[in-house]
C-alpha cells in the first residue's frame, strides 16, 4: 500500500489589525451585517487591512517565517490611518475606507518586494492590481439585491478616527476560518529617538 503524504503546508496571510475600540466596532459592522443581510463571509477573519494575500507555507518552517516577519517589523515605523467613512465594491463588497496614507501604501510595496526577495513568495494574485487599503464589513457571499439595500443604509454613514498602526499580524487559517497568530511589533519610536 502506497505511503500518502500529508500535506504541511498551511495557508497564512500579513495584515494590520485595528487597535481597540477600532477592532471591537468594525466586527460589529461585520455581525450586523451578517445578521441583516445575510453576509457571513466577513466573520470568517478578524477585522483586518490586507498587506500581503494568501499564501501556502510548510508549517514545519514556520520558525523561518516568523523570524523573517520580526526582522522587517523592526525596521517599520510605526504611523497613523484615518477612516474615512464607508465604501464599496459594487455589487458585493462594503467596507470602512481609510484616507490615501503614503505610509501605507509604502509599507504594503515595501513588504510585497520582502516577501518576493526575501521569502520567494510568489503569489501571483498580488500582481499588477491597484493597492486599496479597507476593512471589510460585508463580503462576496452578499447577494446582489442585499448589497443595494445594505448600500443604502452604508453609503452617508461616518466612520471617523485616527489609529496608530505599530504592528503587523500573521493570520493563519485553522481549516475553518482565519485566526490572529502572531504581531510582529514595529520598531519603537523610543528607541528610534536615541
Amino acid at each position: 500500500m502506497p505511503d500518502k503524504r500529508v500535506d504541511k503546508r498551511k495557508l497564512y496571510f500579513i495584515a494590520l489589525v485595528p487597535p481597540s475600540p477600532w477592532y471591537e466596532q468594525t466586527f460589529e459592522w461585520k455581525h450586523y451585517c451578517a445578521n441583516e443581510y445575510n453576509t457571513k463571509g466577513a466573520l470568517k477573519s478578524p477585522p483586518h487591512i490586507t498587506l500581503y494575500m494568501p499564501f501556502e507555507w510548510m508549517e514545519e518552517k514556520e520558525n523561518v517565517l516568523m523570524k523573517s516577519l520580526t526582522e522587517f517589523s523592526a525596521k517599520q515605523k510605526p504611523f497613523e490611518l484615518t477612516f474615512d467613512n464607508f465604501s464599496s465594491f459594487p455589487p458585493r463588497v462594503i467596507f470602512i475606507a481609510f484616507k490615501p496614507s503614503a505610509a501605507l501604501t509604502e509599507l504594503q510595496k515595501t513588504l510585497m518586494h520582502f516577501c518576493r526577495t526575501e521569502l520567494n513568495l510568489l503569489n501571483t494574485n498580488n500582481r499588477d492590481l491597484p493597492y486599496h487599503p479597507h476593512l471589510t464589513i460585508a463580503f462576496r457571499d452578499l447577494r446582489k439585491a442585499d448589497f443595494h439595500r445594505a448600500w443604502e443604509e452604508f453609503k452617508d454613514r461616518k466612520m471617523e478616527g485616527t489609529f496608530l498602526v505599530n504592528n503587523l499580524v500573521l493570520l493563519k487559517h485553522n481549516g475553518a476560518m482565519w485566526e490572529s497568530y502572531r504581531v510582529f511589533d514595529f520598531a519603537s519610536t523610543a528607541s528610534a529617538d536615541e
